[in-house]
């Protein structure tokens, strides 16, 4: 089984991001969900992404950096939207990582030194319309990282929803969430 680290999105660390890692342990995953907010969670993704804008994005990556220090270096690294930032940087700077799954966000991979390490995979999830991941750069940035990359896949799904995948929000998709989850765990069976 693997190990995985999971980074929750500009909302804070979420009842659906905790349902989510859950449900990760119960197909027999070891899952880590660190709290890169310190125990704030807000009603609105505006209230979320000002106060990571307020603490600063570069303080929001470093606390996720830190939370892998003292895990094993073998871990997958999945992050929704705003923790898709700490998940690729470690997946493609820290050494041994065994995966990336990348959720509703995608940066190019220049961002974090460079191009995209040769052994390890990634899977990249959002929708087609999403105004955030389709209206941003990055889904062209997800784009030019399947090109690149030795084992890459974007999935992509009909609609507009950001943060599709979390059921505690009303953008929650059913369709697409149990889609996405399925996939994403067919993936880390193949990488344990």
């Amino acid at each position: 089984m693997a190990e995985v680290l999971v980074f929750h999105h500009g909302y804070g660390l979420t009842v659906g991001v905790r349902e989510f890692a859950e449900r990760l342990r119960r197909a027999g995953h070891t899952v880590h969900v660190p709290d890169l907010y310190e125990g704030h969670v807000f009603d609105s993704l505006e209230e979320g992404m000002a106060y990571a804008e307020d603490i600063g994005i570069s303080t929001v990556v470093a606390r996720g950096t830190a939370a892998a220090e003292g895990l094993p270096a073998e871990l997958v690294y999945l992050g929704f939207s705003l923790g898709v930032l700490p998940a690729q940087k470690l997946a493609q700077t820290r050494h041994r990582a065994k995966g990336a799954l990348l959720l509703e966000a995608c940066v190019p991979v220049a961002g974090f030194g460079g191009a995209w390490p040769h052994d390890v995979p990634v899977q990249i999830h959002g929708m087609d319309e999403d105004p955030f991941f389709a209206g941003e750069g990055d889904l062209e940035a997800a784009r030019a990282l399947v090109e690149t990359a030795t084992d890459a896949e974007l999935f992509l799904y009909p609609g507009d929803r950001h943060l599709f995948t979390d059921s505690s929000l009303p953008s929650y998709d059913e369709h697409g969430a149990t889609q996405a989850t399925d996939r994403l765990l067919d993936f880390l069976d193949r990488v344990e």
